[in-house]
């Protein structure tokens, strides 16, 4: 009785898989190997980045800022230079911080939330963030632009940051243990 059952639950299933693919549109596209799935992939990222990237241009422009970009993608620029050494991997650091929207909108605040501390290479922050603490110094006052790589990616933060969204952190290094 057993092997009936799994002969006919067979069956079934190979009909529904045959009937599905005959029903399919034709319009649908049908990748012949994982390679061309890669390929349009890949060119439909290189397009999302160079249209965030060309946003991130003009956000800049129009802030008047003078900004590095390093080889990530991220841009900052440093207002102060702040004292002693620069922060380093395993450092504790508190922030005090705004955090924006490209369009200006405010989302997060220390003013409101308290300061940010975290352990520097621990992740627990965005990785734009840890990138551009390390060019900073104790007092140091930034501004950053991070790409949303480099921030929330494709799922934002489930909260106030948007899928995709590029990210403005205004710090100053309140302390750096």
């Amino acid at each position: 009785m057993r092997i009936i059952f799994n002969i006919l639950y067979a069956l079934v299933f190979v009909f529904v898989f045959i009937s599905c693919d005959k029903l399919r549109n034709d319009k649908t596209p049908r990748y012949s190997d994982n390679e061309s799935v890669s390929e349009s992939l890949i060119e439909i990222n290189k397009e999302l980045l160079s249209q965030e990237s060309a946003l991130i241009d003009e956000y800049v422009k129009n802030n008047n800022l003078d900004v590095v970009r390093t080889g990530t993608g991220l841009r900052y620029q440093i207002f102060e230079c702040g004292e002693g050494d620069y922060i380093n991997k395993g450092d504790i650091v508190t922030l005090k911080y705004d955090l924006y929207l490209l369009n200006g909108e405010l989302l997060y605040s220390s003013n409101d939330k308290g300061y940010k501390t975290f352990i520097v290479g621990r992740g627990g922050v965005e990785s734009g963030l840890e990138e551009v603490i390390l060019k900073l110094k104790k007092n140091s006052v930034s501004v950053s632009i991070i790409p949303s790589y480099l921030a929330h990616g494709l799922v934002g933060d489930g909260n106030k940051i948007p899928p995709q969204a590029v990210i403005v952190y205004k710090v100053k290094v309140i302390d750096v243990r």
